[in-house]
């Protein structure tokens, strides 16, 4: 299936606009398992700092892991004693769990976490969510990788996460610098979309969502922080390393067979609405063309090597038919894959047909070339053979790539236009965009202050065609809390 230019079911990003005052715009999920001495500090600290810094509402979600110790009431006093904060309990373990089920929970347009032992400075916060507030990006997250980062660990752990990370990049061609770093954040429409392809529900859980998002073809916004490692964390190295390896397995193997729905998150050509206007816009031209040539490079090798091979038995004719033949094959399916996009079984064969055409084509230039040869001398070297060849095969790809593109691999032409965020002659804000869009009463809090929920509902259900279930980005409706603005919650 392509993934690099269909259109999908995202909406272009929204910068969040000013309207209700009291919905929290931030959600910050802390998962714990048996934290009950570090959760009342961490919560009173995150507390205070997006009190005095954050501008916007905001609410702190505590996701109990099944804590077997008083974790769960130290949860439920923080609840009860601080308005902006809420506990969830889920009776199984797993951290990609906890966030699942929480964030398909929370009305938050932002959905955050962070570890509970807060290593990473909360001054990298405000920076990790404005792009997503902004509509600039779809994923953000904190990287101790990076070059302006500062972090204090120990040389075992340091060793750990850069061996991790070139795994990323090596096997499953990752990008982003640190998969690993419990700080992280994304936008809810993207996460209703993105989180019924993640499977993992441990540790893995953030690495397998930024490599679906990466390959999707999301931006992703990297934050440096300034992070001190806990000595007194409760992860298992070996264990956890184990899963992740596993997990790379398993992605990678979905990834090569195109078993997964990615162009669903596609975004609309362009988020300036001017970009949405424009027709027939060739999209990942640039990377074809790298693409292309690379491939080309490597079958003209191959080619040329068989060419040479089959010559020590047969004619001059022969020997360039079987070549071409053996290699045009190998370059179709090269080209499907990693030049356009095509993964899965799906038109394969029809794909190969076509380009049997194309190799026909090409047959006939490099034929026609080697019989001009023959008629201008009787007996050429085989090194002006090959170069001959060269030349002909250097037209021949011109009109390859031009065939490929056009007709073998076209751009898909029936996708369903996306729609505007809101009809330009309408209220961009009208009174019942206003309200939930599930239940069409009025937004509330997202559960009553000190109110223990229990993971009773279901969470992002399993991987189906989505449908917006209202017109325009789910961000778009939101407005900040500003320190002149009243609010009975705020104490400032």
């Amino acid at each position: 299936m392509r993934t690099d230019s269909s259109p999908g079911t995202l909406p272009a990003r929204e910068h969040l606009p000013a309207t209700d005052a009291g919905t929290p715009v931030l959600d910050v999920v802390i998962p714990v398992y048996n934290e009950e001495k570090d959760l009342r500090p961490c919560v009173l600290r995150l507390h205070e700092h997006l009190t005095r810094t954050f501008p916007y509402a905001f609410r702190i979600t505590i996701a109990d892991n099944a804590s077997t110790d008083s974790t769960p009431q130290v949860a439920a006093r923080l609840a009860a004693q601080i308005p902006e904060v809420g506990s969830f309990r889920l009776e199984q373990k797993g951290r990609g769990r906890a966030l699942r089920t929480v964030w398909a929970a929370s009305e938050a347009p932002i959905l955050a976490y962070m570890d509970v032992d807060l290593s990473t400075d909360l001054n990298a916060l405000l920076p990790l969510v404005a792009p997503l507030i902004s509509g600039h990006s779809d994923l953000a997250i904190g990287s101790r990788l990076n070059r302006s980062s500062r972090v204090v660990r120990g040389a075992k752990r340091e060793f750990i996460s850069r061996t991790y990370n070139l795994i990323l990049r090596g096997s499953l061609q990752a990008r982003f610098s640190d998969a690993q770093c419990g700080f992280k954040a994304i936008r809810s429409d993207v996460a209703r979309v993105l989180m019924p392809l993640v499977e993992d529900t441990g540790w893995f859980f953030d690495t397998e969502m930024l490599v679906l998002a990466e390959r999707a073809g999301l931006r992703i916004h990297e934050v440096p922080v300034d992070w001190v490692d806990d000595p007194d964390s409760t992860v298992h190295i070996v264990k956890t390393a184990t899963d992740d390896l596993k997990g790379v397995w398993r992605v990678g193997k979905a990834l090569a067979t195109g078993s997964l729905p990615l162009d669903r998150l596609g975004r609309p050509f362009g988020d300036d609405p001017r970009d949405r206007e424009i027709q027939d816009v060739p999209k990942g031209l640039a990377r074809q063309l790298v693409g292309f040539c690379v491939v080309g490079a490597l079958s003209t090798l191959f080619y040329l090597l068989l060419y040479s091979a089959f010559r020590q038995f047969s004619g001059s004719q022969i020997a360039n038919a079987l070549a071409l033949l053996v290699s045009a094959v190998a370059n179709t399916a090269a080209n499907r894959r990693l030049t356009f996009g095509v993964r899965g079984p799906g038109g394969a064969v029809r794909h190969q047909a076509q380009g049997l055409v194309v190799f026909g084509i090409g047959l006939a230039l490099t034929s026609g070339s080697l019989a001009a040869l023959s008629a201008a001398t009787s007996s050429p070297a085989h090194s002006t053979e090959l170069a001959v060849l060269i030349a002909a095969n250097l037209a021949a790809t011109v009109l390859r790539f031009l065939l490929f593109r056009v007709w073998v691999f076209p751009e898909r032409r029936d996708e369903q236009p996306i729609a505007q965020p809101y009809p330009a002659t309408a209220d961009p804000y009208p009174a019942t965009a206003r309200q939930h869009p599930v239940t069409a009463e009025p937004t509330t809090e997202p559960y009553p202050a000190g109110t223990q929920r229990h993971a009773s509902a279901q969470p992002y259900p399993p991987a189906q065609p989505y449908q917006q279930p209202w017109q325009g980005d789910a961000t778009a409706r939101l407005q900040p809390v500003r320190p002149g603005d009243t609010d009975p919650r705020d104490p400032r």
